[in-house]
């Protein structure tokens, strides 16, 4: 059964009661994901401000915080700790729902985190009228096979950006914390590292589901909107209109939210590329070495002659040292106990004294 659903034009796979079935592509759901600085933001508000997509600004972190630190949703003391202490939060007042009567859809039909996502953006979707409903989260990269298990219908579309001006970016704004003993250099390296982590989470679960998945690149979507997004829109069955995009500019199609924001129009204004102004050759050399086979996998031209790209015995240790920190944290947050000591700041709780308890 499930061999000939697949073969069904728009289509795509969905579950409810335990029986696979085929929906119609326009109305899957799509979970924009990439590294940090890759333009994910943009990408989902250009997508809402092509009209149909239900319009959502909250935080549902469900499978990188909520679950670590509640535990699996089929079990029912767990649930209800998850839910009181969302509907408490920011993401939930942005989502204008009735907390009583979203507790009892949780109640009766939640039993993992797809489900969670789901009741959430679905009856968003429902009051708005909308045709379907998107989620972006960066972090998501890390989880789209637990999330392609709970909602077989779910349509990914991975932003990936040039990694050395990822690296410039980052570091400027200290999104990633390289180690102590490693922030010589505004941690251009760890962060490059860190790119090249997230980019390949994504590429290789990507392979696993390519009916399913879509890179857009960042230089792409900037320098060609109109014929990148048209794909796109045939990835996702969604008309995504270039022009209506420029006339609605929801978030940060009218707002950008550069980390070069504050310096001079003529310094900031061209978002691709900024590296080759901004970084030495030293420093090029450098990344280049340490994740030049992701950046030519990925479609970018290396620049510095291959005699002069040298991984030896100190970024061999770094790119070590890093990914299989990065492996390792993620992996202690995801599967151990330890999950239990997510930090929930980032939700913005209405109420901080509220039951917050970890996993029974």
């Amino acid at each position: 059964m499930l061999g000939a659903l697949a073969d069904v034009g728009q289509c795509s796979l969905t579950q409810a009661d335990g029986w696979i079935i085929a929906v119609e592509r326009i109305a899957s759901p799509v979970f924009v994901i990439g590294c940090h600085r890759s333009g994910t933001n943009l990408l989902y508000d250009m997508l809402l401000s092509a009209g149909g997509f239900a319009i959502y600004r909250g935080y549902l972190p469900v499978y990188k915080m909520l679950i670590p630190r509640f535990g699996p949703l089929d079990r029912p003391k767990n649930r209800d700790r998850l839910v009181k202490t969302w509907l408490q939060s920011k993401g939930f007042r942005r989502s204008n729902l009735d907390a009583s009567q979203l507790a009892g859809q949780f109640l009766r039909d939640c039993r993992n985190g797809g489900d969670f996502i789901r009741i959430v953006m679905d009856e968003i979707t429902r009051q708005q009228a909308a045709i379907r409903w998107a989620v972006y989260d960066p972090d998501n990269v890390h989880y789209i096979r637990q999330i392609k298990r709970d909602l077989p219908g779910a349509l990914f579309v991975h932003i990936v950006r040039d990694g050395r001006d990822i690296a410039l970016s980052l570091s400027k704004m200290g999104g990633f914390r390289p180690f102590p003993w490693d922030r010589r250099a505004r941690g251009l390296l760890p962060t490059a590292l860190y790119w090249e982590w997230m980019v390949e989470q994504g590429r290789r679960y990507g392979r696993e589901i390519p009916g399913d998945y879509f890179e857009v690149h960042y230089e792409d979507l900037v320098s060609e909107p109109r014929r990148t997004l048209a794909s796109l829109g045939e990835f996702l069955d969604h008309d995504l209109d270039y022009d209506r995009i420029q006339r609605v500019r929801l978030g940060r199609v009218g707002d950008s939210n550069s980390s070069f924001k504050t310096e001079p129009e003529d310094v900031s204004a061209n978002p691709v590329n900024r590296w080759r102004e901004r970084l030495s050759h030293p420093e090029v050399a450098a990344i280049e070495s340490s994740v030049g086979n992701c950046l030519a996998e990925a479609g970018y031209e290396l620049t510095v002659p291959e005699n002069e790209r040298k991984l030896g015995t100190r970024l061999r240790m770094m790119r070590s040292a890093y990914l299989n920190f990065l492996d390792l944290k993620l992996w202690l947050k995801t599967s151990t106990p330890i999950g239990r000591l997510a930090n929930l700041s980032a939700l913005d709780l209405a109420d901080t004294h509220i039951d917050t308890d970890a996993a029974g």
